[in-house]
């Protein structure tokens, strides 16, 4: 089983050294090979994802990835920026299924800004297809206006495109997974303004024939972002565009009481995959050894039952993540008046220490 260890930049060095040694702790044998991707690359490489990195990412089963950018980047050329890697690992493995869990576990509760009785219990799974949608649609740039409410002004375009097997293969997967859970499907779209997306409900609506034990339902976008905060627990599983996705995934990742509790993955046709917290790379806290790890150590978990085909050595980590927040162990992010406040390494240490 070879890993290629991505940490990249800011706390992504430090919550993925955590996931790391949780892995070593298991009776498993893996290869992991790390390597620059990011502000990193770019600094020792002179781009965020150079050649070596790609191809150490191609061979292998999984990646493992902390997390890319900082703000010092941001006057760099667009194809230059760190966050240009992880678009293009995805682009370049075919990486279009992403899984976002966002369970709160009976600890955290009171970490949660919601209402107790809103998110006890919650457990829902959004998927978003992440190789399609307004990030990669073509035409886009910039160029002065011939027409329009301001001919001769300059402006900029983005083109929002789904072909239908893009959406035919995000559909089959989220009934796929709902039929794993509770039978339900959430498609979030905004047909009514957008023709892309009218396309989108269509296609999802003539797939979903396919799986008459599944419930599906449609919502607009809008409606969906507020019931995720009004009444989250009425969905189980949502599936969405890219652009959607990434705004309700990280909505989704707060319920749970902070987005440094949140893994996801992200999967190609052959269960390769990407697996990464679904926070940033902080920049503003990195090196100061208080980022929570995980976020990144349950990726790893994620990592070892879609790719690796090890659910139980999967389960074993994400019991020992239970059972270390039973301790009252939080990093600052999650800690509340009578539990123990720990940093990044404490939270790896006491993680491996339930695993043994």
């Amino acid at each position: 089983m070879k890993i290629a260890v991505l940490p990249g930049d800011g706390i992504g060095t430090e919550i993925v050294a955590e996931a790391v040694k949780v892995l070593q702790a298991l009776d498993l044998q893996f290869e992991m090979e790390t390597a620059l991707v990011g502000g990193a690359a770019y600094e020792a490489h002179g781009h965020p994802l150079p050649e070596s990195t790609l191809k150490l990412a191609q061979q292998a089963d999984a990646v493992l990835f902390g997390a890319v950018g900082d703000w010092k980047y941001d006057k760099l050329d667009r194809p230059l920026r760190p966050e240009q890697a992880i678009l293009g690992l995805r682009k370049h493995l075919g990486l279009f299924a992403n899984f976002r869990p966002a369970i709160c576990y009976p600890e955290l509760v009171g970490a949660s800004t919601l209402k107790p009785e809103v998110i006890s219990g919650l457990d829902i799974l959004i998927i978003r297809e992440l190789t399609g949608d307004i990030y990669f649609g073509q035409p886009r740039g910039r160029r002065t206006a011939v027409d329009g409410h301001f001919p001769g002004a300059d402006e900029a375009f983005d083109t929002m495109r789904y072909s239908k097997p893009e959406i035919e293969r995000i559909a089959h997967v989220a009934f796929q997974a709902a039929r794993k859970r509770n039978k339900k499907v959430t498609s979030v779209d905004k047909a009514n303004v957008l023709e892309t997306f009218q396309f989108w409900k269509d296609v999802v609506t003539e797939v979903h024939a396919q799986y008459p034990d599944v419930e599906l339902e449609h919502m607009y976008v809008d409606n969906a972002a507020m019931q995720l905060v009004r009444a989250p627990k009425q969905f189980d599983v949502i599936v969405t565009g890219n652009m959607f996705g990434d705004i309700l995934s990280d909505e989704a990742a707060m319920l749970t009481g902070s987005i440094g509790m949140l893994p996801s993955a992200s999967l190609n046709a052959r269960n390769q995959g990407l697996y990464e917290p679904s926070h940033g790379s902080a920049p503003d806290i990195a090196g100061k050894g208080v980022a929570n790890p995980l976020a990144t150590i349950l990726s790893a978990a994620m990592m070892l039952r879609f790719s690796l085909n090890q659910p139980q050595a999967a389960e074993r980590i994400e019991a020992a993540v239970k059972a270390v927040l039973a301790q009252g162990l939080r990093t600052p992010d999650i800690h509340s008046e009578g539990t123990t406040r720990v940093g990044t390494a404490e939270m790896g240490a006491a993680v491996v220490q339930a695993l043994r």
